[in-house]
């Protein structure tokens, strides 16, 4: 079951080195068991210089549990960076934040990635997880 909140986040560009890494898409997907029936999609994407916001849109949530459920089932078993920020582990250059009731999980700190060495790796199975995981939040963000 698909938790009643939570919050998801994507970021394409997390790598980085004595300067930060400019994001060239941030994604941002929330459901509020205050409005148990809709989720909220903002998508930014860097055009020129900036980030610049499209057009949020909302989603039923009923379209959206199941994928949600599948992306949480995923992230909860994958590993994470170690130091945080140290090294983007799956090497997709993205980063995805989920958070919710039931836990939080998180790769590429906030402010990115550096070009350290994590003390974690991912497998070949990991990355493919992940993978999928990225799949997912394209297929919410495109959802009708």
């Amino acid at each position: 079951m698909a938790p009643s909140e939570y919050y998801i986040r994507l970021q394409r560009g997390i790598t980085g080195g004595f300067i930060a890494p400019r994001p060239s898409q941030v994604v941002q997907i929330s459901h509020s068991s205050s409005a148990p029936t809709i989720v909220n999609i903002a998508v930014e994407n860097r055009e020129g210089g900036s980030l610049t916001a499209a057009a949020p849109k909302q989603l039923e949530a009923s379209k959206a549990n199941t994928l949600v459920e599948e992306l949480a089932d995923l992230l909860k078993d994958l590993p994470v960076e170690q130091p945080r920020g140290t090294a983007d582990i799956y090497g997709f250059n993205i980063g995805i934040t989920f958070g919710s009731d039931q836990f939080e999980w998180a790769n590429g700190s906030g402010t990115g990635c550096g070009p350290g060495k994590s003390e974690t790796q991912a497998t070949d199975e990991d990355k493919a997880k992940f993978k999928r995981a990225i799949e997912i939040v394209e297929e919410l963000t495109a959802a009708e």
